[in-house]
């Protein structure tokens, strides 16, 4: 029962931290998404073009530095109005 028990607690403990990983994955695709589709100013062709810091951000996403693009994505939303999804 013991090892159960040891093996049980090891596979919570060390995947919680990829979890969150992916969790996190997925919520910078969605922030993306939505930057990428409803913020930007006109571009070539009469179309939406995302600005540096937006681009910058998705790129650190892509990178899975999760930490620094989140923050930039999110802001970008909120200051064109935007609720954010879930995380």
């Amino acid at each position: 029962m013991n090892r159960r028990m040891l093996a049980l607690t090891l596979s919570v403990g060390l995947s919680s931290p990829a979890l969150a990983q992916v969790d996190d994955a997925t919520y910078c695709r969605q922030l993306a998404a939505l930057a990428l589709r409803y913020t930007g100013g006109a571009g070539g062709e009469g179309r939406l073009s995302a600005d540096l810091s937006t681009v910058g951000a998705i790129d650190d996403c892509n990178k899975g530095k999760f930490a620094s693009g989140i923050p930039v994505l999110e802001r970008k939303l909120r200051s064109n109005g935007f609720t954010l999804p879930k995380r």
